[in-house]
């Protein structure tokens, strides 16, 4: 009997699924009558096995969003099969416990005779603008009054009142949305839209689960039934309108959202908003014009940084309130300017409003933190007790090193002394930190409450309840308001003493730390130790670069310009055409500057314009074109660039490129930007573009350095330069620079550079080296070649330092410890220790060593002779 009616129950739970015209309350009315049938029959023994099958399975049915109108009780005699199941909603019965309790959707027991909530469709997957716009959880929008007066007027047409807001991310589309949801609630619109709901539509949730063939249409049928059954009530805001084009096809359906929207789109039977990008609108709306032509749309564009910072103004205090902390008008300017010339793949307002938010983030967070000063302290004091601690238990004090070769007595107690003075001055500071850090968080709490208090003002005004709004706006908000200004006033008592720990206001320098983390551009003040930089880099290129002053004070200019803010902000930093012989140092400068900048040279980005010799390898450069091997990884130059913007990029050998490549270039060099085969912009405003080249190596060769020449042979090579460029892109260089060929002289200079690398390898096992003079010019006149510049003179160290070190060091000739001596002797170089007398002098007399070394060759007797 029992599994007679268990397959009559599961058969007319499963016709109701079909049933859609029915209601929810209906439907659930008759599946408890059946279910209390159930319960009442006399039991029938079943398997113990079997026993669950009719009742209690409840726990493994999906939880995806139901369409039929049964969902809301999920699986109530047992896994009723099909697209509506909810794990959420338990079983009538419970499956636990008494089985004759009743469970709620929300998994509480619950009375007999009580019904289940109901949710509808669009409570289910849409947002309320305008209930949110009365709770006051809406951001205020400031501006737009054009955009929001055009979607007004089209919804208030008789047909195809459908405004679609189109613009680019980030400049504001849903904020209009937003705004006209504001309005409603405030009254201020005509009387075709008072009284009337906004809700925003989440296409996702309506997608989402839908895996069964028809269960989407079921969905967003629903959702329209529901809005036509407002009559003119409800409008629609479709946020990503795009993703209603092809939405519900891919689970199997008969047809899209967009075709089940056109009808309705068409007749005015349903008012719809939308919103998308102008590229997602060109790409799927535009494809199919019948449901293009029941939009209306409504451009968006990019405010200027004026209107951003009225904007910021209007936010302020919505984010001040969130973070507990201020934000100063400084830096609402600063987030809206510098956001506008630095962050080029975004737009105005969103990437200066996430700038403010970010740096408000950052401030709350060090609020909340330890300050720097009381964690340098309780650091301190840290490694003083652990010093005292080793001390007391260390019984060979010589062990412990020079700084412990005093008395035991007067070291520890000097600890102690440390210790103590730390122990007093981590009080105050830890109290001092403890009272800013509670008063902060007063005025926040008060803030919130006075925000509170608003709301409800505004509440009460709409309400026409005018008696709570004058009580509440005169006597709560007034005393709230007082107790605001005195916090205020105690924390700004604690700034003008200049003892307040914690910082909390953000500024332009909070600002321009955050561009600067997103940007890797250095945009905030100027230290007084990066001033002091910039003010000698011209010293700085010259101890790398050797014998090419010119080239080096024009690069240093072009750095000052743009660092002081003096530069064209709509092109390069600075361009520049590096002429000369090979290995004179042209690629070597822009290792330096790249150092300079960046304390490494390897913040480079640099191109072998040889690789782009062929007509085929030039599309490389931007990217591959759609359909091409190799689209998906963009170019190789705009993605460098876009990764590093502020960077030196060196195009080595540019005379080798193809001459389309210089097509390239001169957007980049006149407009300090390229777009790149995917149509995103690569910006070069911030960039230092050096290019070298050999072309007329030859005339400067000739020339030889000679300062009566010099004229004549720039414009020997400048000639030379227009015969293998076009005029349009050497027009577009800031400066081209010949580098001259390199005397004996500067070659002996380059030998001790040289010897860096060596003198870190030796380093590495703690040995070093030193050169005399003679050695020195010694090695530069055997690795001296005007033709080939310095390059030879790295083959003439490897050969004549490099190679006999190594031998004499598995030799065993020098150990750890040891300075190597290195002199002319004879024909060739001699390697001794620094502190004994070469061969060829008399005992005691010291060798003409460079500098300070002289004297320490002047050493103790007990030398020995290297063999």
């Amino acid at each position: 009997m029992g599994f007679v009616e268990d397959d009559r129950l599961g058969r007319r739970v499963s016709k109701l699924y079909a049933l859609e015209a029915r209601s929810m309350e209906t439907a659930i009315m008759e599946v408890r009558r059946l279910e209390e049938a159930r319960l009442a029959a006399p039991p029938s023994p079943v398997p113990s096995q079997l026993s669950g099958s009719s009742s209690g399975q409840t726990s493994g049915s999906s939880s995806a969003p139901a369409a039929g109108p049964l969902a809301a009780q999920g699986n109530a005699a047992g896994q009723l099969g099909g697209p509506d199941q909810t794990s959420a909603e338990p079983s009538l019965d419970g499956g636990a416990g008494d089985p004759r309790q009743r469970v709620g959707p929300d998994g509480q027991p619950q009375e007999p005779g009580k019904s289940f909530s109901r949710q509808s469709p669009l409570e289910k997957y849409g947002r309320d603008l305008t209930q949110l716009a009365e709770e006051g959880k809406i951001d205020p929008v400031i501006g737009r009054d054009e955009e929001i007066r055009r979607v007004i007027q089209v919804l208030s047409r008789r047909q195809k009142n459908n405004p679609v807001l189109i613009g680019e991310p980030g400049v504001g589309k849903t904020a209009i949305a937003e705004a006209l949801a504001q309005r409603i609630t405030d009254g201020d619109v005509p009387d075709s839209l008072k009284g009337r709901q906004l809700i925003s539509l989440d296409m996702g949730l309506l997608i989402a689960g839908a895996k069964y063939r028809g269960e989407f249409e079921d969905r967003l049928r629903s959702v329209l039934r529901q809005v036509m059954e407002s009559e003119g009530q409800i409008v629609l805001f479709i946020d990503e309108l795009h993703t209603v084009v092809g939405g519900g096809s891919g689970q199997g359906g008969a047809m899209d959202a967009g075709n089940l929207l056109k009808p309705l789109l068409g007749r005015g039977e349903l008012r719809c908003i939308g919103a998308t990008t102008t590229d997602e609108y060109r790409k799927n709306i535009e494809k199919d014009p019948a449901l293009e032509r029941r939009f209306q749309q409504v451009m968006v564009s990019q405010p200027s940084v004026e209107d951003t910072v009225s904007i910021l103004r209007g936010l302020k205090e919505r984010y001040e309130m969130h973070h507990g902390v201020q934000i100063t008008d400084s830096a609402l300017l600063a987030a809206a300017r510098l956001s506008d010339r630095y962050i080029s793949d975004r737009f105005l307002p969103d990437k200066a409003i996430d700038l403010v938010d970010e740096a408000a983030a950052q401030l709350r967070m060090e609020v909340t933190s330890k300050p720097q000063e009381l964690e340098n302290v309780e650091r301190r004091l840290d490694q003083l007790k652990m010093e005292k601690m080793s001390l007391e238990g260390d019984e060979d004090r010589a062990s412990l090193g020079a700084i412990y070769l005093a008395a035991d007595g007067e070291r520890g107690e000097r600890l102690a002394a440390d210790i103590a003075e730390l122990e007093a001055r981590r009080g105050p500071l830890a109290a001092q930190w403890k009272l800013e850090k509670q008063l902060l968080e007063d005025l926040k709490g008060i803030k919130q409450q006075e925000e509170d208090l608003r709301r409800q003002i505004s509440q009460a005004q709409r309400d026409e309840d005018l008696e709570t709004a004058s009580k509440l706006q005169y006597n709560e908000l007034a005393v709230m308001q007082r107790d605001r200004e005195a916090l205020e006033q105690q924390l700004l008592d604690l700034q003008a003493s200049g003892t307040m720990l914690l910082r909390e206001q953000v500024t332009e320098g909070d600002i321009a730390e955050i561009v600067a983390r997103w940007t890797g551009i250095p945009v905030n003040r100027l230290m007084a130790s990066e001033r002091q930089k910039l003010l000698q880099l011209e010293s700085y290129l010259h101890r790398r670069v050797i014998g090419q002053n010119e080239a080096a004070e024009a690069v240093a200019s072009a750095i000052r310009m743009a660092r002081a803010g003096m530069n064209d902000p709509g092109r390069p930093l600075g361009s520049f055409l590096f002429m000369g012989p090979t290995g004179v140092g042209k690629t070597e400068l822009a290792r330096a500057l790249a150092e300079a900048l960046f304390d490494t040279d390897e913040a480079i980005v640099r191109l072998d314009m040889s690789e782009y010799m062929d007509k085929s390898s030039v599309m490389r450069v931007l990217g591959a074109p759609p359909g091409y091997v190799g689209y998906e990884e963009g170019g190789q130059l705009t993605e460098m660039i876009r990764r590093k913007p502020y960077s030196v990029l060196l195009l080595d050998e540019i005379e080798k490129a193809h001459p389309d490549v210089f097509n390239i270039l001169l957007q980049v060099l006149d407009d300090g930007r390229i777009t790149d085969s995917q149509g995103r912009t690569t910006d070069f405003r911030n960039t230092i573009i050096v290019m070298t080249s050999n072309i007329g190596s030859k005339l400067i060769l000739e020339a030889g350095g000679n300062a009566d020449k010099d004229e004549a042979t720039h414009n020997s090579v400048i000639a030379s330069l227009r015969k293998h460029f076009r005029p349009e892109f050497l027009n577009r260089i800031d400066e081209t620079i010949l580098f001259h060929p390199l005397s004996k002289v500067e070659l002996a200079q380059i030998v001790g550079i040289q010897l860096h690398r060596l003198e870190r390898l030796l380093g590495d096992q703690n040995m070093a080296i030193a050169l005399t003079p003679a050695a020195q010019a010694y090695i530069a006149e055997a690795g001296y070649d005007p033709v080939y510049g310095a390059r030879p003179l790295k083959r003439a160290i490897r050969r004549l330092l490099e190679n006999p070190i190594a031998t004499k060091l598995l030799e065993n000739a020098f150990v750890e410890g040891d300075t190597i001596l290195v002199d002319v002797c004879g024909e060739g170089l001699s390697f001794q220790r620094q502190n004994e007398p070469p061969d060829d002098l008399p005992d005691g007399q010291p060798a003409d060593l460079p500098g300070d070394q002289a004297g320490a060759a002047i050493a103790p007797a007990a030398q020995d002779q290297v063999a």
